[in-house]
């Protein structure tokens, strides 16, 4: 059987954080023939290239317990079980892979049903309900932490980081007016954005930029009050599509926690000051941070203690110690696990490759 004969089912959607890594083990598997799974209207829509043919389901995440209000939502996620499956026998589909979230479920329960293989990979350092549900039903789980295995007993996993894209492994060159040699600090909630962090820094960012630092500063789509501090300096915009190269440059970032923000900025050798959000499930951008900061790479300052002042003041004590940034460049660096992507790849395929035989 050759290779383009051997059809993947990609179960990826929502965030960046899903999609990334699902996008990077995707470039790896070119010799497939892949089929995406998503939702409609999700950032899959413009991140997915056409040359992977996209499918969507009508499902959504369970946030409460069970009761009169999720009974519609059970329906749906029932009834996208056995849309996943049937795309499973119309496409000849041979394995699922994901990369968590509730897309995930339908895919890797179909899986089962037919079953074919399922491989799921597992970002965070606590591992989300999906994936403590559900991968007694997978072939393999792939984890971004090592020590996430911890929190699977009794299943396969194998340690891989997380993948990124391929362009982070290259000199990215910035279309933003910024000097060659002055600081830069760069701040990024993720592929959602973060209003709070946004405040924050438009209260502390004078004292920086006053130092003579630029910033750039991705606020997301969702901060109504993006119009609120301007300066010569200081670049606001909602996105920025090429992150390898903002991150490249930047001396320091701002950000939250997400797993594939912290694998990104350990590629990049890049030092960062940590804001982990509060409400995600399980807390676990805290606990992604730790990783980080446990590791001399970062800063993890909590957001419910987190004042504008305390912010400018250790953001001028960092630009002030171009020694402390190098160091803490030097050990995000060594967090780096550059071969992710083919790593996970590899897994993929030599299960394929088993279940096709």
């Amino acid at each position: 059987m050759s290779r383009k004969s051997t059809c993947l089912l990609i179960a990826a959607s929502g965030t960046g954080g899903h999609l990334f890594p699902a996008l990077a083990v995707a470039e790896q598997l070119s010799d497939y023939q892949i089929e995406w799974l998503g939702v409609a209207n999700r950032l899959e829509k413009t991140l997915v290239p056409d040359c992977y043919t996209r499918h969507t389901i009508n499902i959504e995440g369970f946030q409460q317990g069970f009761g009169l209000k999720t009974l519609p939502i059970l329906v749906r996620f029932v009834m996208a079980v056995f849309q996943v499956r049937q795309l499973i026998k119309k496409y000849q589909i041979d394995a699922v892979f994901t990369t968590g979230g509730y897309i995930a479920a339908p895919a890797i329960l179909a899986a089962r049903l037919q079953n074919i293989p399922a491989i799921l990979h597992e970002s965070n350092y606590i591992p989300g309900k999906v994936t403590r549900w559900l991968s007694r039903w997978c072939d393999v789980v792939a984890l971004g932490f090592a020590g996430t295995a911890q929190y699977l007993p009794n299943i396969e996993t194998v340690y891989v980081s997380t993948p990124v894209r391929s362009q982070f492994f290259s000199s990215q060159n910035l279309d933003l007016a910024i000097p060659p040699g002055v600081p830069l600090i760069v701040v990024v909630g993720g592929s959602q954005g973060a209003v709070a962090v946004n405040q924050l820094v438009r209260q502390a960012a004078a004292a920086w930029l006053d130092l003579g630092a630029y910033i750039v500063h991705l606020t997301g789509e969702k901060d109504l009050d993006v119009q609120s501090f301007q300066h010569p300096h200081y670049i606001c915009l909602p996105f920025y599509e090429n992150m390898a190269g903002l991150l490249q440059r930047a001396n320091l970032v701002i950000s939250r926690a997400g797993a594939g923000t912290l694998t990104e900025l350990a590629v990049t050798s890049t030092p960062a000051i940590l804001i982990p959000y509060p409400y995600a499930a399980e807390d676990h951008q805290t606990y992604n941070a730790q990783v980080f900061a446990n590791a001399g790479a970062g800063l993890v300052l909590t957001q419910s203690e987190l004042t504008a002042q305390i912010l400018q003041e250790t953001v001028l004590e960092l630009l002030h110690s171009p020694s402390q940034l190098k160091a803490m460049a030097t050990k995000a660096k060594n967090l780096a696990m550059i071969d992710s992507a083919k790593r996970l790849a590899n897994l993929v395929d030599n299960l394929l490759t088993k279940s096709t035989q």
